[in-house]
Formats: C-alpha cells, sequence, structure tokens
C-alpha cells in the first residue's frame, strides 16, 4: 500500500486546495493529510481565519483524503516516517528552493520521494483573505 502525505493551513479551502488533494489521491492509496494548529499558524506570523477544529473537519469531508491529523511543527520527515509514507506531496511554489532541495535529499534518504504539483495560479487564501478585507 502506498500513503502519501501533505500537509497546510488550509485556511479559506479553495480550489487550489482541492486540486493538490485531488492530485495526490490519485498517486497513492492512502492519503494523509496534517492540518496546521493555530498555534504553528502564529507561530509562522500569520493568523488563521477559520479555526483549527473547523479546517480540520472541512478536509477530513474531502473525498480525496482517507485520514487527516494535527501538524504541531514543521517537521514533516518525522510526521512521514510515524505514517510510513513513501511519498510527500508539496507545491511546486517550493520547487527548487534550498530549503526544498535540502528537504529532497533528506527525504531521499528515508525512501521518501517528494512530488511537486503545479501551483493553482490566481488563488491562495491570502488573496481571498485580502478580498474579504476589502470589503468591509
Amino acid at each position: 500500500m502506498i500513503i502519501g502525505y501533505t500537509a497546510g493551513v488550509y485556511d479559506l479551502f479553495h480550489i487550489g486546495h482541492l486540486n493538490l488533494l485531488k492530485n495526490a489521491k490519485s498517486m497513492c492509496d492512502k492519503l494523509v493529510v496534517g492540518v496546521s494548529v493555530d498555534e504553528l499558524v502564529n507561530y509562522k506570523g500569520k493568523k488563521a481565519i477559520i479555526p483549527f477544529e473547523e479546517r480540520l473537519e472541512i478536509v477530513r469531508s474531502c473525498k480525496y483524503v482517507d485520514a487527516v491529523v494535527p501538524q504541531y511543527d514543521m517537521d514533516k520527515l518525522k510526521v512521514c516516517k510515524e505514517l510510513g509514507a513513501s511519498m510527500m506531496f508539496v507545491g511546486d511554489d517550493w520547487y527548487g528552493t534550498e530549503k526544498w532541495n535540502n528537504y529532497e535529499e533528506e527525504f531521499a534518504r528515508e525512501g521518501i520521494k517528494i512530488i511537486y504539483f503545479p501551483y493553482t495560479k490566481g488563488v491562495s487564501s491570502t488573496k481571498i483573505a485580502k478580498a474579504l478585507e476589502s470589503l468591509h
């Protein structure tokens, strides 16, 4: 059984999130999704609009998702190893960065392949939040 893992905030769930989950599920038998807890979002200098428990339930309800786990820290390798995941899925906005090039080597040593999916152009939770803010 091929287990895949991806993680994110999933705030203001949009078509880009759905595309990532749909593409990821097409490449594995079981897709596990980490949803960032509010404390981790705050640590990254952001604030989620939708509370953690609701974001968790939204992602859990997606037909492409087999299981959801809270993401407490940024150590994705540790989680992949705990889950027995052989694939990690991320958006291609990270592709070629020094950080993710290092991750690729680190993950490969553990037999885990990082798969990059095209970022859905023109949509992001940040853009949606700014658009909503401008309505006030």
